[in-house]
């Protein structure tokens, strides 16, 4: 698999050895997040709020966000909050939803 659908680099070495090591955890934490997403569908949330309400860290999060995005799983609602740092970040939602997913 290549990015977005597993973790990226920019080298092979120890860039790309990383990437693989974390691909079945980076699948974890994507489909935890487009679970999330699709269940408060229309809600938004930044990456950092998704980690906050997963319990996991942030750090994890927001490279899965950008995956999904890529992937077509998730939009960018327009609007915009702040993160851990305290800088604007983009809010992102659930880009498909069919009727048996909402809650």
């Amino acid at each position: 698999m290549s990015y977005p659908d597993s973790p990226g680099f920019k080298a092979v070495g120890p860039s790309s050895e990383a990437a693989r090591q974390l691909t079945e955890r980076a699948t974890t934490v994507r489909e935890r997040v487009l679970e999330f997403l699709r269940s408060e569908h229309p809600a938004s949330f930044t990456p950092d709020q998704i980690a906050a309400r997963l319990e996991i860290s942030f750090l994890s999060v927001r490279p899965r966000v950008s995956e999904l995005h890529l992937q077509g799983e998730i939009e960018p609602d327009g609007t915009r909050c702040k993160n851990v740092s305290g800088m604007s970040a983009q809010c992102w939602r659930a880009a498909k939803i069919s009727a048996g997913e909402l809650r």
